[in-house]
């Protein structure tokens, strides 16, 4: 099997949450199996910005969820979505 980058979109519960905090808490709480990339910043509208957790994983069955499931665990995140993958060659 090969790998694949992935890209998850991080909606905070309000502009009012500090961003570079959630970084700090979404780097910490990458699983095992997932390699963490980079966090892109996406203006939304009326100061909210979704953050873009870029990572890597394995190709197989199940792969991003247990990412997605820590994810949306983390305190003021409102919700989490799978918007890109990607094979990586």
């Amino acid at each position: 099997m090969g790998e694949v980058v992935a890209t998850l979109k991080i909606m905070p519960e309000s502009p009012d949450v500090d961003l570079e905090a959630l970084k700090v808490d979404i780097q910490a709480a990458m699983p095992a199996e997932a390699e963490f990339h980079k966090i892109e910043e996406e203006p939304i509208a009326f100061g909210l910005v979704a953050l873009n957790l870029i990572f890597i994983i394995e190709d197989g069955e199940g792969g991003t969820e247990s990412t997605e499931e820590a994810m949306a665990q983390l305190a003021d995140v409102a919700s989490v979505e799978i918007t890109d993958t990607r094979r990586l060659m």
